[in-house]
C-alpha cells in the first residue's frame, strides 16, 4: 500500500475530534510529498536539523510539529516557523522558547510533556514538578508561549493494560491541571497528545486529542 492509501485509510478510522500528526522523521521529502499531494499538511519531526531542512525544502503551508526532546540551544532554529512544540519538559526550556518567540514576534503553541511511562528513558515533568512550575511567577510571565495541553508517551510494552493505565493517568493529570490553572475557557488548554502507531487506539479511548503516527503511514522507520 502507498503512503497516500495508508494515510487515507487511517484518517477514515479517526473520530472527528482527534488530530493526526503524521510523523515524518527519518523519511525523505519525496515520501512526505506523497501525503502532501493528497492534501495532508500536518507533519511531526523529532530532530531540529531534519525539521529545518524539510521546512526549507517543502511547501510553506505545512503545519510542522516538533515532537522530540528539544535542546534549549536549538530552539532558535525552529522558533520562526514551528506550529507546535509537544515537548516542553522544564521551566528553563519554556523560558527560552518564550524568548525566541518574542524575537520572532510570534506566540508559539506548546504542550507540557509529562513523564507517564515506567521507563527511565522518557523525558517529562512529574505532576508535582509541573504544578510547581505552573505556580512559579516566572512561568506565568511567559506571554509568548501558548500552553495548549499535555503530551506523554506510554511504556513500550505488549501489556495493553499498562499502556491504558498510563494514558488514563495523563488524561487525569490534564483535567487536574486544567481545573487548577487553565479553568477559563479562553485559555485554549484543550489538547492531550498521546498515542503512536502501536497504541493510538487505546490512547483515543482514553481521551487523546492528538495522535502521532509514523510507521502505520510511512512504513517502518529507516
Amino acid at each position: 500500500m502507498s503512503v497516500a492509501e495508508n494515510l487515507s485509510n487511517l484518517i477514515g478510522t479517526l473520530p472527528g475530534n482527534v488530530k493526526l500528526v503524521a510523523v515524518s522523521k527519518t523519511k525523505p521529502v519525496e515520501m512526505i510529498m506523497e501525503a502532501y499531494n493528497i492534501g495532508y499538511k500536518v507533519f511531526g519531526e523529532n530532530k531540529v536539523q531534519d525539521l529545518v531542512s524539510k521546512y526549507e525544502e517543502m511547501p510553506k503551508d505545512i503545519e510542522w510539529h516538533f515532537i522530540g526532546h528539544l535542546q534549549s540551544n536549538k530552539v532558535k532554529y525552529i522558533a520562526p516557523f514551528v506550529s507546535m512544540i509537544h515537548s516542553v519538559d522544564s521551566l528553563k526550556l519554556a523560558k527560552i522558547i518564550n524568548k525566541e518567540a518574542i524575537k520572532n514576534n510570534r506566540i508559539i503553541p506548546c504542550l507540557l510533556q509529562m513523564h507517564i511511562a515506567e521507563e527511565d528513558t522518557k523525558f517529562g515533568f512529574s505532576q508535582e514538578e509541573l504544578f510547581q512550575s505552573l505556580e512559579n511567577n516566572d512561568f506565568q510571565q511567559l506571554q509568548n508561549l501558548k500552553i495548549c495541553g499535555v503530551m506523554g508517551m506510554a511504556t513500550f510494552t505488549e501489556n495493553n493494560n499498562q499502556v491504558r493505565r498510563e494514558f488514563a493517568s495523563l488524561a487525569k493529570s490534564f483535567n487536574e491541571i486544567k481545573n487548577k490553572f487553565f479553568s477559563n475557557s479562553e485559555t485554549g488548554f484543550t489538547e492531550i497528545s498521546m498515542g503512536m502507531s502501536g497504541d493510538y487506539q487505546i490512547a483515543i479511548e482514553e481521551g487523546s486529542t492528538i495522535i502521532r503516527v509514523g510507521s502505520s503511514i510511512f512504513g517502518a522507520r529507516n
